[in-house]
């Protein structure tokens, strides 16, 4: 098929290159040259495993091309709209500017017969209000929304090979050719039996939020439990293991630690929650404002377990082991690691930050902090070492050849990824989350 792909950020080009990869001819269009000519020299501007090699094939091929010019759309059959939908400068609502801008210059372009598929997360009824757009201005074009389910560092993966499609579609023979068409789209993962469910547009919306929603509830909930543990002297690894056993449970996402962030979770639930209140039905997602303000808290929580364990702040050399909202990413929007590490540095530490692939993005950002290009350099002569972000390479670290490199054998595990015994027997001072 040939598609178009509008919006070339994390998921616009992740999406293009997968696309291209499954055999189809794209064009991805972004109004950012440098990000363009980046990707058409097959260079990914931000790190993501596997994609480097998918848009070096894809671009070699021939089947895979992007431009900052918008009539390259002219070209192509079936349009993704893929472009971000960041917090609102003024609330928690989502900001709509990207996606009302996209559409608006797509629709001079599409031709009839066309399917533009929207994959930005959106609150719910921004479908049918761009419906209502498209019929009349483009009354033979058919919109379908194909919300994304994309974990950071198996994007490629998650997009080649989804656990499921879910396709938003009007009603009536539209909306069937509609699906029709997702279906030659993402045919070697329908072959594959991947689960289709065919629905209205706001169904196909609320999925994605909903999704996000119960994932950041699952966990606060144990980051909830945590604080309890801290207060009472329980294990909050050893009940995560034992409420993971009940089936309706089950084990995944119940690790206690800083908490999540990124660039959708914690902006999804907050604009999730904007919606609800603009809906009338604030009440419902109320809960939401209290997984946010406990995710929140396990970061201040950090920076006073390590005011306790060096006695205060002013002058306190702290190591920092992690500057990404998660391993495999370089993505620090919303990161709890640096989040933490420039709490340390506004209170008076000195902090010395570390991770593989972050470095860069975080320093834009803040500046106070001093970076490191290794973990021995982030320690070395620290107080107090962190843990916050568990990338294979600081979790395999020797508790007793970093011993040898700080001041004082202490260190504050924010994800609860290290073995306390090995720690303390090498002789450190450990503490974890909940634990």
């Amino acid at each position: 098929m040939r598609i178009s792909v509008i919006g070339c950020g994390y998921l616009g080009a992740v999406h293009a290159a997968a696309m291209a990869d499954l055999g189809h001819t794209v064009v991805g269009v972004d109004v950012d040259e440098a990000k363009v000519a980046s990707l058409s020299a097959a260079r990914a501007p931000f790190f993501e495993p596997g994609l480097p090699e998918v848009l070096a094939s894809a671009t070699a091929s021939g089947r895979l091309r992007f431009t900052t010019d918008f009539s390259a759309v002219e070209d192509a059959d079936v349009h993704f709209v893929a472009v971000g939908t960041p917090q609102s400068a003024e609330g928690d609502a989502a900001d709509m500017r990207f996606v009302d801008a996209a559409f608006g210059s797509l629709l001079e372009r599409v031709k009839p017969g066309d399917v533009i598929v929207g994959k930005s997360t959106v609150p719910v009824g921004t479908a049918a209000r761009l419906a209502r757009l498209v019929a009349e201005r483009a009354p033979e074009v058919t919109l379908a929304w194909n919300p994304e389910f994309l974990r950071e560092g198996f994007a490629v993966k998650d997009t080649v090979s989804p656990d499921r499609l879910v396709y938003g579609v009007p009603g009536g023979e539209a909306g069937e050719r509609a699906a029709r068409i997702l279906d030659g789209v993402y045919e070697r993962a329908v072959a594959a039996g991947t689960p289709v469910i065919v629905t209205d547009y706001a169904t196909a919306e609320l999925v994605k939020v909903a999704a996000n929603a119960f994932l950041a509830t699952k966990i606060s909930f144990i980051n909830a439990m945590a604080e309890i543990a801290e207060a009472t002297g329980a294990d909050v690894t050893q009940l995560a293991d034992a409420i993971g056993h009940d089936a309706r449970i089950g084990r995944r996402f119940l690790n206690a630690g800083v908490g999540f962030g990124g660039g959708c979770l914690p902006k999804d639930i907050r604009a999730f929650s904007a919606r609800a209140r603009e809906l009338g039905r604030g009440d419902a997602v109320r809960f939401l404002d209290e997984v946010d303000q406990i995710n929140l808290r396990r970061r201040a929580r950090v920076v006073e377990l390590v005011r306790e364990q060096a006695g205060g702040l002013a002058g306190v050399r702290v190591g920092v082991l992690g500057l990404a909202f998660k391993p495999h990413s370089d993505d620090v929007r919303d990161s709890p690691a640096l989040d933490i590490a420039m709490r340390l540095a506004d209170e008076g530490a000195i902090v010395t930050a570390t991770d593989p692939q972050a470095i860069e993005n975080a320093r834009r950002r803040a500046p106070k902090v001093a970076y490191a290009t290794s973990p021995e350099e982030a320690v070395a002569g620290a107080d107090v070492v962190v843990l916050i972000t568990e990338w294979p390479e600081f979790v395999g670290l020797d508790p007793e050849v970093i011993g040898r490199l700080v001041t004082r054998r202490s260190i504050i595990d924010g994800r609860n990824a290290l073995d306390p015994a090995a720690w303390r027997a090498a002789g450190w001072e450990y503490h974890g989350l909940g634990r």
